[in-house]
């Protein structure tokens, strides 16, 4: 698909990269078979072709209005159809830079732009997302449900953490939604990591990923947030004592992976940031690796059959490319993974999508919901934060993170309790 950018778009990284990743469309319309809010909403604008090319008129010049920047609002970022795609159209990256041109083309109301600032500056900071989850916990019972539903209820028991050191060891990123909204995670993976002789530990000033910062635009505020990381990372990285950084949110490992583009024109941190992106790592890499070398007899299993019904949020299917892989590492520890219907669709979580587009993100949680129960499993397994909330605060079965249900192998304990 030939585009003739606009004068003030030639020469322009945004433009450039535009337009190469338009010319690999063929409009064939693959991605719409695969595509959530096409799915629901039946517009062709609101399937990735359609957004495509909304987007190349608009950098070729022509007139847009807040009705194209309401359509790509609309889409969830969930990249199915860069799965499906046949030419390798990378749509995430067009309609990531898309989303910050029509931002200063069809600017948003007043209201709407108050929203995503307090979004941005609430969810991406920790200390401050602490102090406001505590309190809504404090209260969680005299919420109205579309607050409450946003609190997932958090285990009142945890096992201890360990307190053994080890040769090996790795940065586990602490991210600023999960510390409060599911801190059990993080311990399990812990636990479940010092059982497999590797010591984890958090860089004190490591903070927000940047992930939600640059989904809402702030590309400057997410180098910034990248730029922390890296500063905070980097001793370790530098002595050579850190073998990896592992994330337990997909959603995080995705940004994670993508800091050596985010910061490639920044000459100070650019070489860095190809290092810190080979070195970022889904826990469950780091897991199956470490399996490899292991015997089955080796491993703890459950004593009774547990049926578990996997989500792979988007993040590890088609961000990280993971699709399939969470089955595997389960069954190695006795549990009995159970089809799922249409598990490659968004459950409607993606990030603050839950909270600006309420009623599609909604209809997406009625349908992941009964696609996961077809099969009556005992648990719903999942691998990011966001999905294990959203999907939690309507489940009628236990919601949990995988690296939980490997820690209760380990336990001895069960799942589903």
């Amino acid at each position: 698909m030939y585009t003739e950018l606009a004068p003030e778009f030639i020469g322009t990284l945004e433009g450039e990269t535009a337009k190469a990743v338009i010319a690999k469309c063929v409009h064939c319309g693959f991605c719409n078979a695969t595509c959530p809010t096409y799915q629901i909403l039946g517009d062709e604008l609101d399937g990735p072709r359609g957004r495509i090319y909304l987007m190349k008129e608009m950098f070729e010049g022509k007139p847009v209005s807040p009705i194209t920047r309401e359509h790509l609002d609309r889409c969830l970022t969930c990249r199915n159809c860069e799965t499906t795609c046949p030419s390798g159209v990378q749509y995430s990256k067009l309609v990531d830079v898309g989303r910050r041109v029509i931002e200063r083309k069809a600017p948003r109301p007043a209201t709407e732009r108050f929203q995503r600032l307090v979004l941005k500056e609430l969810v991406s900071r920790p200390a401050v997302f602490k102090a406001a989850t505590s309190v809504g916990y404090s209260v969680r019972g005299l919420l109205p449900e579309s607050l409450k539903e946003l609190l997932p209820k958090r285990p009142e028991h945890s096992r201890p953490l360990p307190t053994r050191s080890h040769s090996r060891k790795v940065w586990l990123l602490d991210g600023c939604v999960q510390p409060s909204l599911t801190p059990q995670t993080n311990q399990a993976a812990i636990r479940v990591l010092d059982a497999l002789g590797i010591g984890a530990e958090y860089a004190a000033k490591a903070g927000c990923c940047g992930a939600v910062t640059h989904h809402l635009n702030d590309l400057e505020g997410a180098q910034q947030q990248a730029r922390n990381n890296i500063d905070a990372w980097w001793p370790g990285i530098a002595d050579g004592s850190v073998m990896a950084i592992i994330s337990t949110a997909s959603g995080c490992g995705v940004q994670l992976e993508h800091y050596a583009e985010l910061l490639a024109q920044d000459p100070a941190y650019a070489d860095k940031a190809v290092k810190i992106s080979e070195l970022a790592v889904d826990i469950s890499v780091v897991i199956q690796n470490e399996l490899a070398e292991r015997s089955a007899e080796s491993l703890p299993t459950l004593s009774s059959e547990v049926k578990v019904a996997i989500q792979e949020p988007c993040t590890f299917q088609h961000g990280l490319k993971r699709k399939g892989q969470l089955g595997v590492l389960l069954s190695k520890f006795g549990y009995t993974p159970v089809p799922v219907k249409d598990g490659h669709l968004c459950c409607g979580s993606a990030g603050t999508y839950s909270v600006l587009q309420p009623e599609l993100s909604h209809q997406l949680r009625r349908n992941k919901l009964a696609d996961l129960q077809v099969s009556h499993p005992d648990v719903i397994a999942t691998a990011n934060v966001g999905c294990h909330g959203h999907l939690a605060a309507k489940s009628p079965i236990p919601v949990r993170h995988w690296i939980e249900l490997v820690d209760d192998a380990f336990a001895g304990t069960e799942a589903a309790a």
